[in-house]
């Protein structure tokens, strides 16, 4: 017999998702010329193309194009779209824009507008959504709509757990060929090739092959047909372990289950694609102290809050760099030249860091970096480090030698990129592990940590040897 049928209905906005993860280039132009027509249009000419653009636009142009618009056009479009439509388009759009709509409208819009939320999209939205607006939408939803959610909202924001697929084709043992090919020809799911094998108590057992279940006589059970090589991944596990686990896999589709066995959802390649996407689009943005989810036209207040913290510490770490070329003030004004060379000596540094942090960020966020293969790491960093800091100090020493007709400030420079360049390689692998020990997110602070150190410790060396050289 199949399990209740709520596990098998067709998720029709994660179709519409996984879409837009695929749109080609020509797409994309499209989009930026569409976003360029609707721009520069004002007022009624505005609405009648933006209705245009409706009859024919996915969600997802939708919902880039209502982005691309300031906050006051912005909602007066959003009035345009058909309400049947407008769950689609928010679960396209970025946290902030959606949140800046939800705020806007009626309560009895609102109120109509969560009574067709489903709980997968909720728990995504939930992430953004202020307390009070998640628990509106909830008053809206049945029992049984409030119980999935629960279930989800157990898993943490970095968990497969909470953001696995629902819907998908699961039977028990004893069902027969026959009723898989019906499942598979009634119910269309995106990377569906498996119908999953469930008991009673809905833990998993294992999943049969789409190509083996037409491949098999009607009447044999699909316990005769269990794939042997049927993988599921833990619910508790990160986005990235999951996204790994079905890559490795070579499959479309992998299980979910929890601590118990129990099957909760599937992850498939597409999923996994797109969250491996949206980490690193993250990670990029937190370089600049930013959220991927930020909103391209927020209220000047918001975004320029948002941004003083980070420029506020940007300002702290340029005091200290500032305050360490203070302290050679004598021998700058001795030899104004040293002032010339000085931001070679930090930028030289602030790359050679930044490429190993780089390299680090990469390997933590994949998994690849550990207890066992750290000192490893940091040996074959500071190698290449002090290769590259050798090559390039030899090369930039001759060139200053040269420019200013002197060869101990030639000496100078060439020993303090050297230093700085090995001291940026140890930087830049030690730091991420420092503040990964801490619970901080390497992409987010390491930069700055790192620039600071290759600024003190450049100018610092670059200085003090010009000290040491023309004043003693």
């Amino acid at each position: 017999m199949p399990l209740p049928k709520d596990k098998l209905p067709i998720d029709n906005n994660q179709m519409l998702r996984d879409s837009e993860y695929e749109t080609p280039e020509l797409a994309m132009v499209e989009v930026s010329q569409s976003v360029e027509q609707l721009t520069n249009a004002e007022g009624e000419e505005q609405a009648e193309l933006f209705d245009e653009m409706l009859e024919e636009a996915e969600s997802g142009t939708v919902a880039l194009l209502l982005e691309s618009l300031p906050l006051d056009e912005r909602y007066e479009r959003w009035l345009q779209v058909d309400s049947d439509e407008r769950i689609a388009v928010l679960d396209l759009m970025r946290a902030d824009p959606r949140n800046g709509i939800l705020d806007e409208m009626p309560e009895a819009e609102l109120d109509l507008l969560f009574s067709q939320i489903s709980p997968e999209d909720l728990i995504e939205w939930s992430d953004t959504l202020s307390d009070a607006m998640t628990e509106r939408a909830l008053s809206q939803m049945g029992e049984r709509q409030r119980q999935h959610y629960d279930r989800y909202d157990q898993y943490s924001e970095n968990e497969i757990g909470r953001y696995a697929e629902h819907q998908f084709l699961a039977l028990n043992l004893t069902s027969t060929v026959s009723q898989a090919q019906r499942f598979f020809r009634r119910i269309k799911l995106d990377c569906n090739d498996h119908v999953f094998l469930l008991d009673d108590d809905d833990k998993y057992i294992g999943s049969v092959r789409r190509h083996d279940v037409f491949r098999a006589a009607p009447e044999s059970t699909l316990e005769s047909l269990l794939w042997e090589d049927s993988r599921s991944i833990l619910a508790d596990a990160s986005l990235i372990e999951a996204a790994e686990a079905i890559e490795h896999s070579n499959e479309l589709e992998i299980a979910v289950v929890d601590a118990n066995g129990i099957m909760i959802g599937r992850m498939t390649l597409r999923t996994a694609t797109a969250l491996v996407r949206e980490h690193y689009e993250a990670q990029l943005m937190a370089t600049a102290g930013m959220d991927e989810d930020d909103d391209l036209f927020a209220p000047i207040t918001v975004g320029a809050r948002r941004r003083a913290v980070w420029l506020g510490i940007n300002l702290l770490t340029a005091f200290l760099a500032s305050a360490t070329i203070g302290l050679f003030e004598n021998v700058l004004e001795k030899v104004v030249a040293l002032a010339v060379l000085m931001p070679i000596v930090a930028s030289m540094g602030g790359i050679a860091g930044s490429q190993s942090l780089t390299l680090m960020i990469r390997g933590m966020a994949m998994g690849q970096i550990s207890s066992g293969n750290f000192m490893s790491l940091l040996k074959n960093e500071l190698g290449i480090g002090i290769l590259n800091g050798v090559l390039w100090a030899t090369v930039i020493g001759l060139i200053a030698g040269y420019w200013f007709n002197d060869p101990i400030i030639g000496t100078v420079i060439g020993a303090a990129i050297l230093i700085n360049m090995a001291v940026a390689a140890i930087a830049g692998v030690v730091v991420p592990m420092i503040l990964q020990k801490m619970n901080q997110d390497a992409a987010l602070s390491g930069s700055v940590i790192l620039t600071t150190v290759t600024d003190v410790v450049g100018f610092f060396c670059f200085l003090g040897l010009a000290s040491i050289l023309y004043l003693y």
